[in-house]
């Protein structure tokens, strides 16, 4: 077996057989724990190890381990195999494995998986003398028992600490004990009010977790758990024979049931709410109702949604969802005041990201005035840049172009031997070399973002990203060149693997390759093996019955589907339909990148309605994966395109308008999957 090219010193180097490589890789990282042996069961024992970690099979996991032992990848089998079975380990098994994997991912991992288990088990003690050492801090569960612990043991609590069990706790879809349990104590303490309960039970009820609303009910109305159980189950019939009793005392639970409703159908919620509920709800509740309801209309792109939403009389009763999507429909029908409003009543970390940001300022100045001009540059300026689709959206309003950023000084031979002695960035690249990418990917991101606090500084970044370019590991070149605050490689961030395919093959279809590039990076960050949860495979991500249908239609001859994950025959599939959707939309690069991702129905739908700039068209798109993507695709295509000529780039010019098709022409490709 022959080691892949990813974990290659250098491209032209001859290859190494796995096996030596491997071995020095193990002398190199396992000396960290215990003296390194020669491994005796081989890489293949750690994907036997995986699978049986999957299905929970404990005996084959110790069975197995010690053919791992002296591996570079012993730490993840040792990790499997007592995670397996942690629930009858006892606290020295878990401290001596600590000890032995010092300062490994694994060892943190382990730590916060023995922390959940000592927050369920009430075991404080145990909790608080393990606490102190967790780096991740990445566990919301973990942070509310924290908390409770802290108040526990000090015998108060704090607003502050309040106010965190509180932001957790509404951010957690699924139910979870260690929140739950804070937040119980904090309403004890009066610290939170019964009514966060019953805000956490609508967002639960919002996104379809109705075990989660039903245990937040518990914390304060324990006794109206049997109706909040009829309600769940048939809220219609709820809010038509019990409710109307049970509203005086139990008002919320109508609520709830109009919530359901709203998700399934919000114009009878709206009809219910205007004519039977309307005066028997608080203006608190009727706001969060009409909220929700307009919300639900925005996301169905109806000219219906700001009526819905001009009900509210306080948006400061609003979720940031909520005015996320009110601000939404607003740039839809121009309505630059209600924009402005909308983002004015979000938190203030919501109103820190670009997107509102710019949207701000365009709603500033839309209402003219030398004074508003000057916030609305004010704001333009603190986001400009290339890191994103809005901040190169600001950058073009101060009057400037996407150019290639200036390159960081080159690193240096000690920056570079730093990166290539990591044991844990070397772990991670041997696990993804091996097929263990999910592992190695959350080892890699574990050592450049949490190992130490505040992650890497931007010097070690370059430095890891070089290392991860050098192999060939793109996904996390990328990714972690990304994280930078203050410097922007572009050769990291924009690399063009696959150069001459890319171009040739844009170029014969007349496609701008800047574009492809765009796709390919948000696709697959360049993993050729890649495959997605409903199928797509490769570089641009093609889904089987996709690949046969433009195989068909251009003619490729003797195609069968194994051939998708073959380099070539990817970018020539996956190129040729993105032309073909691109010519089905008009030349619409965002409809196209649309199309691409959720395939062409939807955005032909989305499409219909006023005509609009593409960027509120693009930040109208009712899926948030499908929204992220078509803004990330063309901010790459943009970014790439600076790259390729050398010359300043437009966003904007991209983007254009997005309006309806002209019924008088016809559809180029009215079957294009």
């Amino acid at each position: 077996m022959q080691f892949a090219s990813i974990l290659a010193s250098a491209r032209r180097l001859p290859r190494t057989s796995f096996s030596t490589l491997a071995f020095s890789l193990a002398l190199a990282t396992a000396a960290l724990w215990q003296p390194a042996r020669a491994q005796s069961g081989g890489d293949d024992v750690f994907l036997q190890m995986k699978q049986a970690s999957q299905r929970g099979d404990k005996a084959r996991l110790s069975a197995l381990l010690p053919q791992a032992r002296g591996h570079a990848l012993e730490p993840w089998a040792a990790y499997w195999e007592l995670k397996a079975r942690l629930g009858e380990s006892n606290t020295q098994e878990v401290q001596d494995f600590l000890a032995r994997y010092a300062g490994t991912y694994q060892e943190d991992r382990m730590r916060n998986d023995w922390l959940l288990l000592a927050g369920q088990r009430r075991d404080w003690d145990g909790f608080s003398s393990l606490h102190p050492a967790y780096r991740m801090n990445d566990d919301a569960q973990v942070s509310c028992y924290a908390i409770l612990v802290e108040t526990l043991r000090s015998g108060t609590a704090s607003q502050a600490q309040a106010n965190e069990v509180r932001r957790h706790w509404f951010a957690q879809r699924d139910l979870d004990d260690g929140c739950l349990t804070a937040a119980d104590r904090m309403i004890g303490a009066r610290l939170m009010s019964p009514n966060d309960a019953w805000k956490k039970a609508r967002l639960a009820i919002e996104a379809n977790r109705p075990q989660a609303a039903r245990a937040a009910v518990t914390l304060v109305a324990p006794d109206a758990i049997a109706l909040f159980d009829e309600m769940n189950a048939n809220p219609a019939k709820f809010l038509a024979g019990r409710a109307t009793a049970v509203a005086k005392s139990r008002r919320e639970l109508v609520v709830l049931a109009l919530i359901k409703m709203t998700v399934a159908d919000p114009g009878v919620a709206a009809a219910q709410l205007e004519g039977k509920w309307d005066t028997t709800l608080s203006t608190e509740e009727r706001n969060w109702l009409w909220g929700a309801i307009g919300r639900q209309f925005a996301t169905k792109l109806s000219p219906l949604a700001g009526s819905y939403f001009a009900n509210v009389t306080k948006l400061g009763d609003l979720t940031d969802d909520m005015l996320a999507w009110k601000a939404r429909a607003a740039l839809r029908t121009g309505s630059w005041k209600d924009v402005q409003a909308a983002v004015d009543a979000m938190s203030e970390a919501q109103q820190q990201d670009p997107t509102w940001v710019y949207w701000k300022g365009r709603a500033l100045l839309a209402g003219g005035g030398e004074e508003r001009r000057g916030q609305a540059r004010i704001l333009f300026e603190s986001i400009a840049g290339t890191r994103g689709f809005y901040e190169l959206l600001a950058l073009e309003e101060l009057g400037q172009r996407a150019a290639v950023p200036t390159r960081p000084a080159p690193l240096t031979a000690e920056e570079k031997a730093a990166a290539r002695s990591n044991p844990a960035l070397n772990r991670a690249l041997y696990a993804i070399a091996i097929g263990l990418r999910p592992e190695g990917t959350r080892e890699w991101n574990y050592a450049t973002n949490l190992h130490d606090k505040g992650g890497m500084g931007d010097r070690e970044l370059l430095a890891a990203a070089d290392l991860a370019c050098q192999r060939e590991v793109w996904d996390r070149c990328i990714n972690t060149s990304e994280r930078t605050k203050g410097v922007i490689d572009v050769d990291q961030r924009f690399p063009m693997p696959f150069h001459d395919a890319v171009l040739r093959k844009s170029q014969e279809i007349g496609l701008d390759p800047a574009y492809v590039y765009g796709l390919i990076r948000q696709e697959s960050r360049f993993i050729m093996d890649a495959r997605s949860g409903v199928g797509a495979s490769g570089l641009m991500q093609v889904m089987p019955a996709t690949a046969r249908w433009t195989a068909k239609k251009i003619g490729l001859a003797d195609f069968t589907p194994g051939q998708i994950t073959d380099r070539d025959t990817n970018i020539t599939i996956g190129t040729n339909y993105l032309k073909l959707a691109l010519d089905d939309f008009d030349g619409s690069m965002a409809l196209a990148a649309a199309a691409y991702n959720a395939g062409p129905g939807r955005p032909r739908s989305w499409r219909n309605g006023p005509t609009m700039e593409a960027a509120i068209w693009a930040e109208n798109v009712p899926f948030n994966e499908t929204r992220d993507y078509v803004k990330k695709v063309l901010a790459n295509t943009t970014n790439y395109a600076a790259v390729i000529s050398g010359q300043p780039q437009s966003l904007k010019s991209r983007l254009g308008n997005v309006g309806p098709r002209n019924a008088a022409e016809p559809e180029p490709n009215k079957d294009l999957p």
